[in-house]
């Protein structure tokens, strides 16, 4: 059967479509501004077959997959240790709490000044903007782990080290999880919008700017269209593998993600 949501959220993305198809052919907008939907998805389809397209697209998705693996990387283990720390947590916790609402894109051009590289200025700030979401998840999920299972492997003679492993990180781990999900829509974002600031000769962001200069919107939302599909499919994904792997989780969670 079905899912009610999946049939809602198709029938909510028809009738923007459509929306947008009518805007488009009423004559009220002008249409190098805002073409067709329909116009918009032959372009859309026709990216497939544009090498440059697809070499921009591959661009991003490098700096995306390495920018997001170093933050998994990063803020997994610190998280871990400050959500195992109350100490350490608390002496953190104002640090943490001011960086993380520093937008990222805020940052690049004092990375563009430290750093040369273009790909490693974009790789930097999506480390930055991704570690968050992970580390937070990380921290709640290991607050959130039952006290009565750590205190019974302790009264079993298990030390800290072994409650950790055995216990606390794989009840945390949905949570960890979570946090990826979010921090790769975030990473994603992040990827496409430096390249839109700070330029470069790849990416989906680098190529909008090229369609801009030459007026092509359609190109420009068609490339768009396509950003958000990744973003859909990468969630999705890591929703699917979440469920999967965590379904004790889903079930005491009542059947949320």
């Amino acid at each position: 059967m079905i899912d009610r949501r999946v049939v809602r959220g198709a029938a909510g993305v028809a009738v923007l479509l459509i929306v947008a198809e009518l805007a488009g052919r009423s004559g009220l907008i002008d249409q190098v501004l805002l073409p067709p939907m329909s116009t918009v998805l032959a372009a859309a389809g026709g990216l497939v077959a544009d090498t440059e397209f697809l070499t921009d697209l591959s661009g991003t998705l490098t700096v995306w997959a390495i920018g997001l693996l170093i933050a998994i990387l990063i803020a997994v283990p610190l998280g871990v240790l400050l959500g195992t720390l109350p100490r350490a947590e608390l002496a953190a916790r104002p640090l943490v709490e001011f960086m993380r609402p520093i937008p990222s894109v805020a940052l690049l051009p004092l990375v563009t000044l430290l750093i040369a590289d273009g790909h490693s200025v974009k790789i930097t700030v999506i480390v930055f903007a991704a570690s968050w979401p992970v580390l937070i998840n990380t921290m709640y999920g290991l607050r959130d782990v039952d006290p009565v299972a750590k205190e019974t492997l302790r009264s079993f003679g298990f030390g800290r080290l072994s409650v950790l492993a055995r216990v606390s990180v794989p009840s945390a781990a949905p949570f960890v999880l979570t946090g990826v999900r979010l921090a790769a829509s975030i990473g994603l974002v992040v990827a496409i919008s430096a390249e839109l600031v700070a330029g470069g000769t790849d990416g989906i962001g680098a190529f909008m700017i090229r369609a801009g200069s030459g007026l092509r919107t359609d190109l420009i939302l068609a490339a768009t269209l396509w950003a958000g599909l990744l973003g859909l499919l990468a969630n999705a994904l890591l929703m699917r593998v979440q469920r999967r792997a965590f379904r004790w989780h889903t079930a005491r969670a009542g059947g949320g993600a």
